[in-house]
């Protein structure tokens, strides 16, 4: 139930946020610094994949790879791709490293890539923080890179970023980013400052908050924000609790366009545009012309965010911690805990049992 308190203050959302999500969310630029720590603490040697990268994971263990590889840009040398399957593109080869990135450790759909890489010799590595994958990993000699414990899966995408991107350089997919890195932490330490619970009720990611309550939010992104606009639509889903939907740009205008033609009788839906300061000119001549056309048909109103930063690094980021902070936000007015995911919890029990 949506609620009318219009205080998005650390205490308010204490009130219904029983596992602090907030302050995971907050602590993304100590989580950049430690990630980087604990992935140069793997010790792991440079070997060289001519075939590319494959990050293996699920939810938000596989975000990782995406946001990475939408970090690197155009200086990634080889190939960085995601496997979000119980098992591996059938192009991988043993000139491939796999990286399988689960949280908990005990995701079934990347212990089954992890199998899968072994058995087709395949160099492997692993980011986790325990479970069934690192015993495995260990047991196997193949190296481990650390996460810290104790958060929700999606709260760990600094470290799977970071893992990523570890990986990548060494194995030969793309250059080393520990001094990118460390500026984007110290740039988003002031960008937690500007948008954090104690920012004004004004500031950028309370205003974005609740102008979308009540709505069916609907994100756009383009080249750089692509893959971030992925993540602020499983953020909706998992923190408020909300259907919500994501496209990329220019794709979403051959087809999806036209759909909006039917959005206002059946729900108020939202639309919101994630901008890079680096985009393409006709991107950004779509941006324009999308929202002035969906305008009439988006009741729950349409709204423009742009990246912050200097480096690809910094801007992905920026807007990560933006999309998850409006996510929380979005939560505390609707008054429901960010926390839980019971459906997800109720699956995995489920399918346990079959």
């Amino acid at each position: 139930m949506t609620t009318t308190n219009s205080e998005l203050d650390r205490d308010s959302i204490g009130r219904i946020d029983s596992t602090d999500q907030l302050t995971d969310v907050l602590a993304i630029p100590e989580h950049l610094r430690d990630a980087l720590w604990k992935a140069e603490s793997a010790q792991l040697s440079e070997w060289d994949s001519p075939a590319g990268l494959v990050v293996a994971g699920m939810g938000g263990s596989a975000i990782g790879g995406a946001l990475a590889r939408a970090a690197l840009g155009d200086t990634a040398s080889r190939p960085i791709l995601a496997a979000r399957a119980y098992g591996l593109p059938p192009w991988t080869t043993p000139d491939t490293t796999v990286l399988c990135s689960s949280y908990s450790g005990d995701t079934e759909e990347t212990l089954a890539c992890y199998e899968a890489a072994g058995a087709l010799g395949a160099t492997r590595v692993v980011a986790t923080s325990g479970g069934k994958l690192a015993e495995l990993a260990r047991a196997d000699g193949v190296p481990v890179i650390p996460v810290a414990g104790g958060l929700q899966p999606r709260a760990a995408v600094a470290y799977m970023t970071v893992a990523a991107l570890e990986v990548a350089f060494r194995c030969g997919a793309g250059p080393r980013c520990a001094s990118d890195i460390d500026v984007a932490a110290e740039h988003l330490e002031e960008l937690v400052v500007e948008w954090g619970p104690e920012a004004p009720d004004e500031s950028e990611a309370k205003n974005l908050a609740r102008g979308i309550v009540g709505t069916v939010p609907v994100v756009y992104g383009a080249g750089l924000t692509t893959t971030i606009g992925y993540r602020w639509k499983t953020q909706l889903n998992e923190n408020a609790k909300l259907p919500a939907f994501w496209h990329e740009l220019p794709e979403a205008d051959h087809n999806e366009l036209v759909g909006w033609t039917g959005a206002a009788e059946l729900a108020r839906f939202s639309a919101i545009f994630l901008e890079d300061s680096d985009t393409h000119p006709r991107i950004a001549d779509r941006v324009d012309l999308t929202e002035n056309l969906i305008r009439s048909e988006a009741s729950g109103g349409t709204f423009r965010v742009q990246t912050r930063g200097t480096t690809s690094f910094e801007r992905v980021f920026s807007m990560v911690l933006l999309g998850d902070l409006v996510s929380v936000y979005l939560a505390a007015l609707r008054g429901v805990d960010p926390g839980p995911v019971g459906l997800i919890d109720q699956l995995k029990e489920r399918l346990a049992q079959r």
